[in-house]
């Protein structure tokens, strides 16, 4: 049960070039990665190299208590089909979402994968309720923290994908009543963290290549990789130099909003927050304080209580 379409790594660019994305959208979508990994241009044939290698890794995809918004931040990114090009960068067996398969069928496609000779990663999205022995979440009869304390010590390395996975997330927000914890939390596993709500794409794929390439990236103390969380919004925001000058926006409909003027008495939580979102933005075409919003803060652990409320000071 392959999520892979076509017959082979070799049609990987020839389905990317029919989805009108040439070779050198790709190459430039290799560059981004490079970049958003801290590395130069001269790294983008290695992330195109990783991206396009016959011998493709076996991933297991779990699907916690979460809003799903972090698959589907991968799979509606365009230019290049982020969908397309992880789905022929790794061997996407199980990812209850988008697989064809249901009931018995997903399940031995599970089994299957768990049982790889060359062995798997582990991606997950969404936190762990621990309430009664994990009862209030429950796929296939099995509990979702049975599950995920099952395969994350077998597998070679397992990702978070969003807050949720990382950290707990919105679940884990007070009064947290499923009593929700983060992957690391549940099972004593090291994780790494791609912490967003949702995270850009280009860190997970960048976070894959690297784990393809490099091995496990440097991580801080929260479990997210230094390349990508090693300074805050603060620090590359745009709008930095109006801070430094004092120069803040009162309301959002203000004629200081309009020009640009820094948004922390508004609530922005970039100073506090570690991301690279300035850097990466969404679909390379924007990101929240750019747009107008204050950042709230969505990369870092408890967010949902420790930023809120979202547009004080």
């Amino acid at each position: 049960m392959k999520f892979s379409v076509g017959l082979g790594r070799e049609n990987a660019e020839k389905r990317l070039e029919d989805r009108g994305v040439t070779r050198r959208d790709f190459m430039k979508f290799c560059a981004s990665v490079a970049a958003a990994m801290g590395m130069g241009p001269a790294f983008a044939p290695k992330v195109a190299q990783a991206l396009t290698a016959a011998k493709r890794p076996s991933v297991v995809w779990l699907h916690n208590a979460e809003c799903t918004g972090c698959s589907e931040a991968i799979l509606r990114t365009v230019k290049p089909f982020i969908d397309e090009l992880i789905l022929d960068t790794i061997s996407l067996d199980y990812h209850e979402t988008i697989m064809a398969a249901a009931g018995e069928a997903a399940e031995e496609a599970l089994h299957k994968a768990v049982a790889a000779p060359d062995g798997f990663f582990l991606v997950v999205e969404g936190g762990i309720p621990m309430i009664e022995n994990g009862a209030w979440g429950k796929v296939s009869g099995k509990t979702m923290l049975e599950t995920t304390k099952e395969l994350a010590p077998k597998a070679k390395g397992v990702i978070c994908m969003g807050t949720c996975s990382c950290f707990g997330g919105v679940q884990k927000a007070k009064p947290n009543p499923s009593q929700a914890v983060s992957v690391k939390e549940a099972t004593g596993v090291t994780t790494i963290n791609i912490a967003g709500c949702p995270p850009n794409p280009i860190n997970f794929v960048g976070a894959v290549v690297h784990v393809l390439t490099k091995g496990i990236p440097e991580l801080d103390k929260d479990g997210r990789p230094n390349m990508f969380f090693g300074e805050t919004v603060h620090d590359n925001c745009p709008r930095l130099k109006h801070f430094d000058a004092s120069e803040f926006a009162p309301s959002f409909d203000s004629e200081e909003a309009k020009k640009g003027y820094c948004l922390y008495e508004l609530g922005c939580k970039g100073p506090v927050t570690y991301n690279n979102c300035p850097k990466v933005l969404f679909n390379q075409t924007n990101w929240p304080v750019q747009a107008g919003h204050p950042c709230i803060g969505c990369s870092e652990p408890d967010f949902w209580d420790s930023m809120s409320p979202f547009y004080q000071q």
